[in-house]
């Protein structure tokens, strides 16, 4: 919820027009309390997906796991966003070219699904592809770092790799994956993507 975010929003389909905070299923007007609430509900939801991990079939589970992580909180949790976003003057793709963008994903995605899980370098380049490629379209109206990060770790796991975007008290590996998203730089994310896999890759799960 920065405020460096721009919506074109005007009938205020997703805001308060009084408060300006996101509508929400607990009816809080209170941008603190919901961002608090927000993220418990989450961090719950999101412990449920690593329990219970889903399968990528293609674009369409990254909206399953936007559902599946926001479903107590907004009314369109796993829905595309139907406004226009922008950030720091740089807007996010329109709306109105979204099922192209999806083919294409889903065409990332199938390639990254044909490459050996040994060979780590090809699969990071492929996984900071589809990365820069999916924060591009930022299909939500909010949710989308998060929804795209366990997107990237349900990929991983796949093929037998762990990998955590976001490891708790590691400055370093945010900055990195906000610069290499922010500026588009698939170099940055394909060089952090690599060292996190490759230093998590001996723990196997099981995807459903």
């Amino acid at each position: 919820m920065s405020n460096s975010y721009k919506y074109i929003d005007p009938d205020h389909t997703y805001t308060d027009p009084e408060t300006g905070v996101l509508r929400n299923l607990l009816n809080i007007t209170d941008p603190e309390v919901l961002l608090f609430v927000e993220s418990g509900a989450v961090s719950k939801r999101l412990q449920e997906l690593y329990e219970h991990p889903i399968k990528i079939n293609g674009i369409e589970s990254l909206f399953k796991i936007h559902k599946q992580l926001f479903q107590d909180i907004y009314i369109w949790a796993g829905k595309k966003r139907i406004v226009e976003i922008s950030k720091n003057g740089k807007q996010f793709f329109p709306t109105s070219h979204f099922d192209n963008a999806f083919r294409y994903i889903d065409t990332l995605i199938a390639e990254f699904k044909k490459v050996s899980k040994n060979n780590k370098i090809l699969l990071a380049e492929k996984l900071a592809d589809i990365l820069d490629n999916v924060n591009y379209l930022h299909p939500f109206r909010e949710g989308n770092g998060r929804s795209q990060r366990e997107f990237l770790r349900l990929l991983a796991l796949e093929k037998d790799l762990t990998l955590n975007l976001n490891p708790a008290n590691n400055k370093s590996v945010y900055e990195r994956y906000m610069k290499g998203t922010i500026e588009s730089d698939v170099k940055i994310l394909t060089e952090l993507i690599f060292e996190l896999i490759d230093m998590n890759s001996n723990k196997k799960n099981e995807v459903e």
